[in-house]
């Protein structure tokens, strides 16, 4: 198959081309949480409220998914409402772009492979629900987000990594890679949908230029190359109660061993079985610190956006 020499495969909406070259601040947003993680009509409903709470605080929503042969950095309403409703999308990391580019199908990008596509773009924060880490079934089965992380300089924000995972291997696994964590207004580390005590992360930084400076440092000073990772509680009003989410997790690792679910397979049928099992309060707390994060992430990118334009850094 020919192709063209000309052919760039990210394609951009008017609105973040436009943005990018004005140097406005921009926040990118994954589309997993549309295509794998939330059932509808709440995958479309969380997309929409993220990218309204991103511009309520100033920046500008780029979501990212694969449609139509193109790695979409920004998409429209009609475009978020098909990729919500597609029939069968598939799920992006980085192995997964070329085939799906390839073939033209539709799918949502994960956290590994929404921050290749960020920072092929131009675009240093992204905002995420939590992060992929080592599965607690089997410890060699580690997120390509690790990967990422360790090799791809974005700012991530998220609130902390995927509860049902093995939290310390995957704290190590980041230490080992040299990725910091920053704890926003905490110094434990946040465990998704249920508040932090026990690990603890590697800074802690209580406003968001204090952030665009340690990414500064990290980055332009000292010449690091990984990611940044600021992680953030959820709300306690949202979080779900610990022996709750304990139990149900517990039943859903049980039935994952059970049934023999491996690779992609495994966070979207825990996640979804976790909410079956606390009557949905998993996925209003997930909801929540999604849009959280965006709010984060957006004050961010503003703060960062503004210490260019002073050349502070």
């Amino acid at each position: 198959m020919f192709i063209h020499p000309r052919y760039e495969p990210l394609k951009f909406s008017p609105e973040i081309s436009r943005a990018l070259a004005q140097k406005l601040p921009v926040v990118a947003l994954e589309s997993t949480v549309i295509t794998h993680g939330l059932p509808r009509p709440q995958n479309l409903n969380l997309a929409q409220d993220m990218e309204s709470t991103v511009r309520e605080n100033g920046a500008l929503p780029a979501t990212v998914a694969v449609m139509e042969g193109f790695v979409r950095v920004g998409i429209n309403q009609s475009e978020m409402e098909k990729l919500a409703h597609a029939p069968d999308p598939v799920k992006v990391s980085l192995r997964d772009f070329a085939a799906s580019l390839s073939q033209k199908t539709t799918g949502g990008t994960t956290v590994a492979g929404t921050m290749f596509a960020a920072h092929r773009a131009g675009i240093r924060v992204f905002a995420t629900g939590g992060i992929g880490g080592v599965h607690r079934e089997a410890r060699f089965d580690v997120s390509t987000d690790l990967k990422a992380l360790a090799s791809i300089p974005t700012l991530v924000v998220c609130a902390g990594a995927k509860r049902i995972l093995d939290l310390p291997a995957t704290l190590e696994y980041l230490e080992t890679m040299g990725v910091p964590v920053v704890g926003y207004q905490t110094n434990k580390f946040p465990e998704f949908y249920v508040t932090g005590r026990q690990l603890p992360v590697s800074v802690q930084l209580d406003d968001p230029l204090k952030i665009v400076e340690f990414a500064h440092y990290h980055w332009n000073v000292l010449g690091m190359n990984s990611a940044i990772l600021v992680c953030q509680q959820v709300d306690p009003s949202h979080a779900l109660d610990a022996s709750l989410a304990d139990d149900a997790e517990a039943q859903a690792s049980k039935e994952i061993r059970e049934k023999g679910i491996r690779g992609q397979a495994v966070t979207p049928y825990e996640l979804g079985r976790v909410a079956e099992l606390t009557n949905g309060k998993s996925m209003r707390s997930n909801i929540e610190l999604l849009k959280n994060n965006a709010s984060l992430a957006a004050k961010i990118a503003v703060a960062m956006q503004a210490a260019l334009r002073q050349k502070a850094i």
